[in-house]
């Protein structure tokens, strides 16, 4: 059974992360320009929150905000679901699922060591049944 830490080798250990003190405006056009939808906020090398999409639109976008003039720390996420590398791609998915999440932040020892998106988890599921099945019909065809 493939875990969180098969998943960040295979796609890198890279997070976008923020200051709470930071205006969400500058935020926002870093994880445009790298096509992100979540920022994982930071404060004194701890994780203490997330920024994703759904945050600014809910809480910046639908209360007529200036994004110049608000601080991540007002819109972010602070109560966090977080996984370890040794958690299963499984346990993830029904994490995601049950608690309607898109993102994962990976901490080992309490510190950030990456972050799995819902894509990533079924792209990853995806190549790797398919490796199983290519495997198993070279060893049927190999029997014939």
């Amino acid at each position: 059974m493939s875990d969180v830490s098969n998943l960040l080798d295979s796609k890198g250990p890279s997070v976008l992360t923020a200051k709470p003190e930071q205006v969400v405006q500058e935020v926002l056009t870093r994880m445009a320009r790298i096509g992100a939808g979540t920022c994982v906020v930071m404060d004194e090398g701890q994780v203490v929150g997330i920024m994703s999409e759904r945050d600014v639109i809910k809480r910046v976008i639908l209360d007529e905000r200036n994004p110049v003039n608000v601080k991540v720390s007002d819109i972010m996420t602070t109560l966090l679901h977080t996984v370890t590398p040794e958690t299963t791609l499984d346990e993830c998915m029904k994490i995601m699922t049950d608690k309607r999440l898109r993102h994962l932040p990976v901490l080992r020892d309490s510190q950030l060591c990456g972050i799995v998106s819902i894509g990533d988890v079924v792209k990853y599921l995806l190549i790797e049944k398919d490796f199983k099945i290519r495997n198993l019909e070279t060893v049927l065809n190999q029997s014939k």
